[in-house]
């Protein structure tokens, strides 16, 4: 089986970040990038299936040179190959970074396409959908169960109190949700050998990109808190408050 992994380099979700000068993006200083998190648990589980069924996997990733690096974790992981579809900056367009990606998919013989649910910095979790649609694939989004057999997959994606089964053909389009799979640390021999692994760098073809970041700000400071009183005797200065105040009595 051929699967490709559609991967992104994003900053570290225990980042402190800072608002860059430009006010469009974060200052990149100090900040530790990986694999986005849920990308990280759709690479592993497409190691599983092929370590246990043959084929390989290959990840792919839209962005800048930096990419690179996060494309040779997952080559350490054990994935094939990579791909870069290089940009010259941050490119938050979903359905412009989707064709790029469908332009790089298309006919390569994929049997499965996995994303993570949602980036860990945009958490946008368009671009899987999109790029499904472009391919013309079947799409399942959120799964935290999948088995394939017999060129059918069966997706289990778990719902606010509930859970739902779907079942569709391949070659077909999914996205990874936590749960699925613990993403692997790399070993010592499969950072090595990933230095030799074939990377291929190719410029994106984006298309026209409409949408942009016009302003980025972090949100204010929560007010401290007060103390009215004790017991009982507060519960009337309480209630003022929640009424004339916080507006919600």
């Amino acid at each position: 089986m051929k699967i490709a992994v559609c991967i992104k380099r994003a900053p570290d979700s225990e980042t402190r970040f800072r608002i860059a000068a430009s006010g469009t993006g974060i200052d990149e200083a100090g900040v530790k990038f990986d694999i986005s998190d849920f990308d990280s648990y759709a690479v592993e589980y497409a190691l599983q299936v092929t370590e246990k069924g043959g084929g390989e996997v290959v990840v792919i990733s839209v962005g800048t040179d930096a990419s690179q690096e996060t494309l040779r974790k997952a080559l350490s992981m054990g994935a094939a190959s990579g791909v870069l579809l290089k940009t010259d900056g941050p490119v938050f367009d979903s359905m412009a970074v989707a064709r790029a990606l469908a332009d790089e998919l298309q006919g390569g013989g994929y049997d499965l396409v996995l994303f993570g649910k949602v980036a860990a910095d945009t958490a946008a979790g368009a671009v899987g959908a999109m790029t499904a649609e472009l391919l013309g694939l079947p799409c399942v989004n959120s799964v935290s169960k999948l088995d394939l057999a017999d060129g059918r997959g069966t997706a289990r994606r778990d719902l606010e109190g509930a859970a739902e089964t779907v079942e569709f053909p391949l070659p077909a389009v999914v996205s990874i949700d936590e749960g699925i799979a613990r993403p692997r640390y790399p070993s010592l021999k499969g950072i090595m050998a990933a230095k030799k692994k074939p990377l291929e760098s190719k410029p994106a073809q984006l298309g026209d990109v409409r949408v942009k970041i016009a302003k980025m700000e972090l949100p204010a400071d929560r007010p401290p808190g007060r103390i009215i009183g004790e017991g009982a005797a507060a519960v009337p200065e309480l209630v003022r408050l929640l009424q004339d105040e916080a507006k919600v009595l």
